[in-house]
């Protein structure tokens, strides 16, 4: 069906939300899905999509919002795509983030469960994030509702976009002015840099040409309020590159770690690349518990720090250690699980692919004195398999944490024939940790389930689940 004869429905109530933080009615009984809209709002709705299970539709007008609809506090809501919920308030997000881990542990997990606790939600609800990335692009991408007010392109500065990929176009760079994600040292720091190369003629990268200067900005920060920045090129450094890099260090004595890459790979991860100091040293610390944390560039570490705290206290508890137990932690990162719980077993085994990742979990021991714990480094269906186990002992307790992804089939009949007495299964994606908790439902029970909110104004929500050996 061509998209001009597609239907416009008047006057339809939206009934729910669903995933990728849209929202949902059934319109004749087809299911449809429609953003940046909440339950009880009363809309005229455009169809985008149609097919014969399913439509997208968008708003064309509001007639009447929902009394539970709230105002986005951010100016690039609706367009960024980030934060899809800022218009709902954060009793109604948690109240939908716990449907969604009974949705998926029903529906797909179809396993025997017990009453799933209520969510633990965030304390802070902006501001939590620890991390940020950025990317630069030397044109930014402009909504056409922008353009048209313009009177046109060519009435518009379209040079120098830094902000975030518009939703599945890794060309399309929308230019953010504000985020409200991370302290509001992040959106001087973003804003100082477009300037910066604005005044000095400082060339943004260019995706399909491959060429310009400025490529991504990657933010971490601390407790203590410390930030590491790195800064990723498109080309090898010369004096302008090393003018920005001068100005951020002059202009922000937080950034204790200034780092860079040199990029010129098509993609910009840097998990395959050399990261160099430029000011200050590696990484940052963080604490929690009494135990330091070294972070580096790689590392990976929750992103709301608040939040992991609540997260690993849920997973030590589920553990049940007294002290005599061998722990195996899967997808340690940089070890902050198998530290935290280090105290309270015997034993603790972590195993994860990034080595940098491993190398830091190794000094994060050091640091706070734990001397039971042993870092592996390695592809996880690789290095954990029934040889691994029989030469460093079968666990009393399995923590495992996987990527969204969940685990490799392979990874689990290796813990089957494990069979530790308990598995904590702590998730950052219901849906794959249902299918998980199926395939480990031969031998394991489901005993308690926590979901914790780690994201605020997202659909994301972790889960932690409790499998006893039947």
């Amino acid at each position: 069906m061509k998209k001009k004869n597609l239907p416009l429905f008047e006057n339809i109530e939206i009934t729910g939300v669903a995933a990728e933080g849209k929202a949902l009615v059934r319109i004749d009984d087809i299911v449809t899905f429609v953003p940046n809209c909440v339950p009880g709002d009363i809309v005229d709705l455009q169809v985008t999509r149609k097919k014969h299970s399913f439509m997208e539709a968008k708003v064309v007008r509001i007639v009447k919002p929902s009394p539970v609809r709230c105002e986005a506090r951010c100016k690039h809501f609706g367009v960024c795509g980030g934060c899809k919920w800022q218009i709902l308030p954060y009793e109604e997000q948690l109240k939908y983030k716990q449907q969604q881990i009974v949705d998926n542990l029903t529906r797909i997990g179809k396993i025997a469960l017990p009453e799933i606790s209520p969510i633990l939600g965030s304390k802070q609800v902006y501001e939590y994030r620890n991390k940020l990335e950025f990317t630069c692009a030397d044109r930014k991408w402009l909504p056409w509702e922008e353009i048209e007010a313009a009177g046109g392109l060519n009435k518009i500065d379209s040079t120098y976009g830094l902000g975030f990929h518009i939703p599945n176009c890794f060309d399309k760079v929308l230019d953010i002015e504000e985020c409200h994600l991370m302290p509001e040292v992040n959106n001087k720091i973003r804003n100082c840099v477009r300037e910066y190369a604005r005044a000095h003629g400082l060339s943004f990268y260019n995706e399909h040409t491959h060429e310009g200067q400025v490529r991504t900005l990657i933010l971490r920060n601390n407790h203590k309020g410390e930030l590491m920045l790195i800064v990723s090129f498109g080309a090898p450094l010369d004096e302008a590159c090393k003018g920005l890099l001068d100005e951020l260090h002059k202009q922000f004595p937080e950034i204790i770690s200034l780092l860079y890459v040199v990029n010129t790979k098509f993609n910009d991860t840097i998990g395959d690349q050399d990261v160099e100091v430029y000011y200050g040293q590696d990484h940052i610390m963080e604490e929690m518990e009494g135990l330091q944390f070294k972070v580096g560039p790689k590392s990976f570490y929750q992103t709301n720090t608040e939040q992991a705290y609540e997260l690993y206290q849920v997973a030590r508890r589920f553990a049940g250690l007294t002290g005599k137990e061998l722990v195996y932690d899967l997808y340690t990162g940089t070890g902050t699980i198998a530290n935290f719980v280090s105290k309270q077993a015997r034993q603790v085994i972590g195993i994860e692919y990034v080595p940098e990742a491993i190398e830091d979990a190794k000094v994060n021991s050091k640091i706070n004195g734990i001397e039971n714990t042993l870092f592996f480094a390695g592809d996880m269906k690789k290095v954990l398999n029934d040889a691994f186990v029989e030469k460093y002992g079968r666990p009393d307790v399995i923590i495992t944490d996987p990527p969204r992804a969940g685990m490799d089939e392979d990874v689990v009949d290796v813990i089957l024939n494990a069979a530790p007495q308990r598995i904590v299964y702590v998730s950052c994606n219901p849906a794959t940790q249902a299918r998980d908790l199926a395939l480990l439902d031969k031998k394991y029970k489901v005993e308690k389930v926590q979901p914790v909110d780690m994201f605020p104004h997202t659909q994301h929500v972790e889960n932690v689940v409790l499998l006893e050996r039947r």
